[in-house]
């Protein structure tokens, strides 16, 4: 299991506090506290009561994280990022446990914004900039695959809205929301991160070429 706090991966040991029954199933809570950072995760259970078991689950069950948040571990969108992008990827990461919904929304308006501004598609639907992007082979494998697979999660085929206005908040497959994220954070590296660390690099050769009084590198 990864610790919510610091991710550290860790072997479970387990408590299980019953909270009681209700028409929605049993309620318990699940904890764990981390060896490395020694802080407690916790998750809410929930799942049809079990009638040969009484009181006890079945094996259909439902988890979300609270303490912390399922999401509050992701870092931040780093600084190089455009503030705006930043705040909608920033905003996804915080919603992410409460409404999956909501944070695919803002996942799919970030993916949208760096595929039009950055990968320079033409502005149509979500699904037939990626399908631009893509033919561009402009990405790396690994991005370009990410990407692919969002647009099968997502399944835009069975809800044409996504793929017509990517800010609508509508139903969002199993892992899609965390998928989304995840390749935002490989994008922003892509776009934002890599190029500002290299043009770092360049700057500081060209003061010690100066310093040398030899000609700066030439501009890609």
């Amino acid at each position: 299991m990864q610790c919510g706090h610091c991710s550290a991966d860790y072997h479970p040991d387990t408590k299980v506090q019953h909270v009681g029954i209700d028409p929605g199933g049993v309620w318990v809570i699940e904890s764990e506290k981390c060896p490395r950072c020694g802080r407690i995760n916790m998750r809410l259970v929930s799942g049809p009561e079990n009638p040969s078991r009484q009181g006890y689950m079945s094996y259909v069950q439902k988890t979300r994280p609270f303490h912390p948040k399922e999401g509050a571990s992701r870092k931040p969108a780093p600084p190089e990022v455009a503030k705006g992008l930043a705040e909608d990827y920033n905003e996804a990461c915080a919603v992410l446990a409460d409404s999956p919904k909501s944070s695919a929304a803002l996942g799919r308006r970030c993916l949208q914004i760096i595929l039009r501004e950055h990968a320079k598609v033409k502005p149509q639907d979500l699904s037939n900039e990626i399908d631009e992007v893509l033919a561009s082979k402009q990405l790396p494998t690994y991005i370009a695959n990410d990407i692919d697979a969002i647009r099968h999660i997502g399944n835009f085929a069975a809800h044409p809205i996504k793929s017509t206005n990517s800010g609508e908040i509508v139903e969002v497959e199993d892992g899609e929301a965390d998928w989304t994220l995840d390749t935002l954070v490989q994008l922003f590296d892509h776009y934002f991160v890599g190029p500002a660390e290299a043009e770092k690099k360049r700057d500081a050769l060209n003061a010690k070429l100066a310093d040398a009084k030899k000609p700066p590198l030439k501009k890609p």
